[in-house]
Parts: C-alpha cells; structure tokens; sequence
C-alpha cells in the first residue's frame, strides 16, 4: 500500500495515549470514528497488512488524513467517540 507523505507523516508521530481517531477522505469528511488505549498502536494496525475484511479494505484506500484526540482515560476516550459519532455520522 502506498500512502502520502502526510499520512505517513501522521503515523509516526501519533500518541502512545488513550484516545480518539477520527479518519478522513481526501474531502475532509470523517469516515470512521473509533478509540484506543494507545491511540499508535491502534491506528497503526489498519496499515500493517492488508485488510481481510472487504469493508476495512475500502476504509484504508479511502483515508487521507487522521486527527487524533488524546483524552485522560479509556472511558473517556469511549463517551467522546460515541458523540463524535453522532455528531459526524461515519460512513463506516
């Protein structure tokens, strides 16, 4: 898989924090909203190998850029995601 220079640029530089991940087209707009314990790790994990399942598959080719927001706990990191959720309703 080939990725931008930003996007690669945002994969080695993302917290070792709990959090939140936003994911985005080329557009800007959000398509996956999802937490993590430690926000590197997760993120990474869409990148290592190709996706098995068809629907992460699309996801991955679709993402431009990832915002990440770091928050103080694993709760906190879930109540944010699910207003995120609500707030940009994901295509995924």
């Amino acid at each position: 898989m080939i990725l931008s220079s930003d996007l690669e640029w945002q994969l080695q530089h993302l917290p070792h924090q709990p959090g939140v991940y936003l994911m985005k087209n080329r557009h800007g707009t959000v398509i996956y909203v999802g937490k993590a314990i430690v926000l590197a790790h997760r993120v990474k994990s869409y990148f290592q190998r190709s996706p098995d399942a068809p629907k992460t598959r699309s996801l991955v080719e679709q993402i431009a850029s990832i915002d990440t927001i770091v928050t103080g706990s694993e709760l906190e990191a879930l109540l944010l995601e699910n207003n995120l959720i609500k707030k940009y309703r994901p295509k995924y």
